[in-house]
């Protein structure tokens, strides 16, 4: 089975735009399903049938099921944006706000159904990963890169690289956590979080 396919199929060609209210009805059925059948069971089919469309119309917005689990946990839905925090005067407050988008993501009961089976996909499938990191993890990475460094312009030439591994700290402690525990003494812990976080960031200068 090849996942590699990261351009979606023609949405219905001219004179047939996508319609929303489908997009919206898959992306809901999936979210219910991830959350009260599991991963292995949110399959193209079980979704067609709780969205009440066909399976073809999926196959014509999405490649392939974990396209659509994508969309539907993390927001990445064609010509969306990727929900990032609006930046302040307060860096330590910015990065406290990304630190709860971050594990809000991961820590919805849909998210912590899907994300290990998300995982087995990208282990065992070239290219899948990939795709994720182009169309969500590039773009925030470089948000929060442009947000650090606009507050420390005086920051030497390894700032961007500390930025970077400040960036995987985030994302990897938040999937691990939200996975792990939910949203279990979320509040206290993106505190701390986001003080080993500003920590990391204020050695530059």
């Amino acid at each position: 089975m090849n996942l590699t396919r990261d351009r979606r199929p023609d949405a219905g060609g001219p004179g047939r735009p996508r319609d929303p209210q489908v997009d919206r009805a898959v992306l809901d059925a999936t979210i219910d399903l991830l959350v009260e059948e599991g991963y292995q069971k949110t399959t193209i089919q079980a979704i067609a049938r709780r969205a009440q469309v066909s399976a073809p119309a999926i196959y014509r917005r999405w490649a392939t099921r974990e396209m659509i689990i994508e969309d539907a946990i993390f927001g990445l839905q064609d010509g969306a944006d990727v929900p990032i925090p609006p930046a302040t005067d307060d860096l330590r407050a910015d990065l406290l706000a990304w630190t709860r988008k971050f594990l809000d993501r991961t820590a919805h009961p849909a998210a912590r159904s899907a994300i290990p089976g998300l995982l087995s996909a990208y282990h065992h499938h070239d290219g899948v990963h990939e795709r994720l990191v182009e169309r969500a993890e590039a773009p925030t990475r470089a948000a929060l890169v442009e947000r650090v460094l606009g507050a420390r312009p005086y920051a030497g030439a390894q700032a961007e690289a500390t930025v970077g591994i400040v960036f995987d700290m985030l994302m990897s402690s938040t999937m691990i956590r939200g996975v792990a525990h939910g949203y279990e003494g979320a509040d206290e812990w993106c505190e701390h979080l986001a003080d080993a976080l500003y920590a990391v960031i204020d050695t530059l200068r």
